[in-house]
């Protein structure tokens, strides 16, 4: 397509020039407006850099510009984009990929607005008892004072602690730690001698103490304050009152009811508040059953529904609930309708634009979520379709949506429906900048920008940018190997050493249904989204597994902030009847962060940071000054900058601007003090080290056996573009979940362990998920069993054995379909997977 045919196929073109926003090399580019362009490259090249970093950065900075510096402060600006110019860029709306939301109080009624037009509907059009006054929409959200249950405070739960609950042992003594819900340490010591100054036996079994003295300890809400004689045996304190000898220090009783209780409710740290919580009992509220609301609210129902009952139902039910009520009706029929004519209007109006949200989310393949779904549980690729359906409906012309994997987590029949979604958006006069690893979606783009060639400081550059049959010609681009034809997979499943069975198991979709693993090979679960087969692997096989081998911690797959603020939702029937002699070892490798602060980096968490600081402090300048290793962690105070607090940067606030992050005027951002930075190792000192990426570590380090071994690792599964001190706070769900595989790649492998990751090539370029697949293998090789969730069907084709959950989603799914070799999947006339998975197999 010349140039001249390019300006009558598209009405304008949005102009880069000269982006350098991270690790891009002045790129220049032109982008066609009103079309769907996708920009592809490996994982690290640059591509969301240019799509999210300059030109959404740009479009929310201009539009900002326009509005008033006061209204200004209320949003979360980002950072201004190092870019010469941009010219012809409309006005951007992010749909970036997010795990789950802040507050499990937000939820899928809350992201759709849905919930906010039930609310209208109970009030206006809703069935009222005899008597009761109407009532505002703000009553029927537990999260207002006006509609929340008095008792539970709209959470539903109440939540307890029982003397079982904090004290588990009642054999040991309250030296002995008995009360295990008082904090540890010394705050937990503290306690203790308290109690001995008030002269209760702190070395008798709990269950001979007295009664009322256990109740006392427990649940009392005095705070008395007395004198403390640190760690002195009962005789000497005794003595020491006696004679008023002077105290330690005086102390204040706290209840462990009241401790617990306490800091649940007002602690900032995640570890503390999750800590507390394991010794806290929770229950459906009496008073609601669970409902939320107050009974006033849930005596007004609609189609024989209250409206926590409504926000249970499937959205594929609900559209049939309200399906009968858009019918437009000329005359009353009926007397409810002659007496109430402005409910039936009501009804009507808001029964029509229920169900056309209704509709763009069914074709989005998410009929099977409900209303009261919380967001934190939803996967980033149903949070981020759940907004794309909120922006259908919106109606908006002229705008520039940019996207971030919108198939990610998606099965290839649900990436059709995608697809169908973002044509609509485009039909109605918008821009679409995809950022996408997924073929199909690729395929389906009107424009393609290839960023590259490699990851990294080797990436950066705009490699192609024009229609995707251009991409073709393009010898340096890594993509388009990967637009052709399928090579049809001719791998030889292995056959396993054994099965591990999993009888009767029950849990969200799932009812009672029996699975066996094959132990010892690679295996993929399948199934369209919302099918169950996370529920099965990352849920069911995880806990169960993990409580066989004692380690039920693993199986913890709550987000922190969940903790009690919802039920948890539990296995509630299931168990291996055979197998676990072969398992001695789980790893659940996920995408959760690897750190929630920027101290924590790549080379802390695999332990390479380790061995780099014992190397610095085995110099001759670190052993004459007597540094330790601790030396050289920007985290101890002796070797930090003490003006950042080894942060190495600091924050200047602008009010009515981005606040500026510049870097530490007295260390410039390398996070240590002068004489810290002093010591060398060849040539280099600790934060040179921390900036290179793991490619320039792996040369600098190749004589450092331990620490070449590691980052060796790390640069096969597909991480060689990352520095060894990139913050954890930049780093993807894949990124975090790839360096997991890392450091337990570095292990030395005994076998007889069960791997289980849910989905490892989201967020990975086709060539990416080449370098995993070898890893993975490798760990079947090296006798373990891998067991993963997976859309890809690479890796599916690629796979010793299938099982595929279906046939549809929420209650269509939770059925075992098929399972057997690729081959005998693909042959399945019921199983959705195996349409797809024809084309890559013989």
């Amino acid at each position: 397509m010349n140039q001249e045919e390019r300006n009558k196929k598209y009405s304008g073109f949005v102009t880069v020039t000269g982006a350098r926003e991270h690790n891009l090399k002045n790129v220049d580019v032109v982008i066609p407006r009103d079309a769907l362009v996708v920009f592809t490259g490996i994982s690290g090249s640059g591509k969301s850099s240019l799509a999210f970093g300059t030109l959404y950065a740009e479009a929310q900075r201009r539009y900002l510009e326009s509005v008033s510096p006061y209204a200004r402060r209320l949003f979360n600006q980002m950072a201004i984009p190092e870019v010469d110019a941009i010219e012809g860029l409309p006005p951007a709306v992010a749909l970036q990929q997010q795990r789950g939301a802040a507050s499990t109080r937000s939820s899928v009624g809350s992201v759709t607005t849905l919930s906010n037009l039930l609310r209208m509907l109970y009030s206006r059009a809703g069935d009222y008892p005899e008597g009761q006054s109407i009532l505002y929409a703000e009553s029927f959200s537990p999260n207002t004072p006006e509609g929340a249950c008095p008792e539970c405070h709209g959470l539903g739960r109440v939540f307890e602690v029982t003397e079982k609950s904090m004290v588990p042992d009642d054999s040991l003594t309250i030296r002995e730690r008995a009360v295990a819900a008082w904090p540890m340490a010394w705050a937990g010591q503290n306690q203790r001698d308290i109690l001995t100054t008030l002269g209760y036996d702190v070395d008798v079994p709990w269950r001979d103490l007295p009664r009322e003295t256990r109740d006392w300890i427990l649940f009392t809400e005095e705070q008395p304050v007395v004198a403390v004689y640190a760690g002195q045996p009962r005789e000497q304190v005794l003595k020491a009152i006696k004679n008023k000898t002077q105290p330690d220090y005086m102390g204040t009783f706290t209840g462990v009811k009241r401790y617990v209780m306490h800091t649940f409710a007002n602690t900032q740290s995640p570890l503390m508040k999750k800590r507390v919580s394991q010794y806290m009992l929770s229950a459906d509220c009496p008073v609601c059953k669970g409902k939320r609301l107050k009974k006033e609210s849930l005596s007004v129902t609609f189609a024989g529904l209250d409206i926590t009952e409504m926000t249970r139902v499937p959205l594929e039910r609900l559209a049939e609930i309200f399906e009968p009520f858009t019918k437009t009706k000329t005359t009353a029929t009926t007397a409810f309708e002659k007496e109430n004519p402005e409910k039936v209007l009501v009804a009507l109006r808001i029964a029509e634009d229920l169900i056309a949200r209704l509709h763009v989310l069914l074709d989005l393949g998410l009929g099977y979520l409900t209303l009261n779904r919380s967001a934190p549980t939803l996967s980033p690729g149903e949070l981020q379709r759940l907004r794309l359906a909120t922006q259908i409906r919106s109606n908006l012309f002229g705008v520039v949506y940019v996207l971030d994997e919108p198939s990610a987590g998606l099965h290839p029949a649900d990436t059709a429906a995608l697809l169908r979604a973002l044509d609509r958006l485009k039909a109605s006069g918008n821009s679409l900048f995809v950022v996408e690893h997924e073929i199909e979606v690729i395929r389906h783009a009107d424009w393609i920008v290839d960023v590259g060639p490699a990851a990294g400081e080797l990436g950066g550059h705009v490699l192609y940018s024009g229609p995707p049959e251009g991409l073709h010609n393009i010898k340096d681009s890594v993509t388009r190997h990967y637009l052709e034809k399928h090579k049809p997979v001719l791998k030889v499943p292995a056959v396993p050493k054994g099965w591990l069975q999993l009888e009767d198991v029950s849990r969200n979709n799932l009812n009672t249904i029996s699975v066996k693993f094959p132990l010892g090979v690679f295996t993929s679960v399948t199934g369209i989204s919302g099918s169950g087969k996370s529920s099965l692997v990352s849920q069911v096989l995880v806990d169960l597994v993990a409580s066989q081998l004692g380690q039920p911690e693993t199986a913890a797959n709550e987000e922190e902030n969940q903790l009690l603020d919802e039920p948890v939702v539990k296995t509630v029937g299931g168990s291996i009847t055979a197998g676990m002699e072969f398992i001695k070892r789980l790893v659940v490798v996920d995408q959760k962060p690897i750190g929630r602060t920027p101290r924590s980096n790549l080379a802390t968490y695999t332990g390479l940071f380790d061995h780099i600081r014992k190397l610095f402090a085995t110099t001759k300048m670190a052993k004459s000054r007597k540094y330790d290793a601790g030396r050289f962690s920007f985290n101890v105070a002796k070797g930090r900058c003490s003006h950042c607090q080894g942060e190495g940067f600091v924050m200047v606030e602008l009010l009515f601007l981005p606040s500026v992050y510049a870097p530490c005027p007295t260390c410039n951002g390398s996070r240590y003090n002068e004489a810290t930075l002093e010591v060398r190792y060849q040539d280099k000192n600790i934060a040179e080290v921390l900036k290179m990426t793991v490619d320039e570590a792996w040369e600098f380090f190749k004589e450092e056996k331990q620490i070449h071994h590691g980052l060796t690792v790390i640069r096969k599964v597909g991480l060689g573009y990352l520095r060894l001190g990139q913050p954890a706070t930049e780093l993807s769900g894949g990124e975090a979940q790839r360096i997991k595989l890392a450091t337990e790649l570095q292990r030395v492998q005994h076998g007889n362990t069960l791997y289980v990751l849910d989905e490892p090539t989201t967020g990975l370029h086709p060539s990416d998920v080449e370098k995993l697949m070898i890893q993975l293998n490798g760990l079947v090789q090296s006798g373990n069993t891998v067991i993963v969730v997976e859309h890809d069907m690479d890796v599916i084709a690629a796979s010793d054995w299938v099982i595929d959950i279906g046939p549809g989603a929420g209650d269509k799914g939770g059925k075992l379909v098929v399972e057997g070799v690729p081959a005998t999947v693909a042959k399945s006339t019921k199983s959705s997977t195996a349409h797809y998975l024809k084309k890559y197999l013989r």
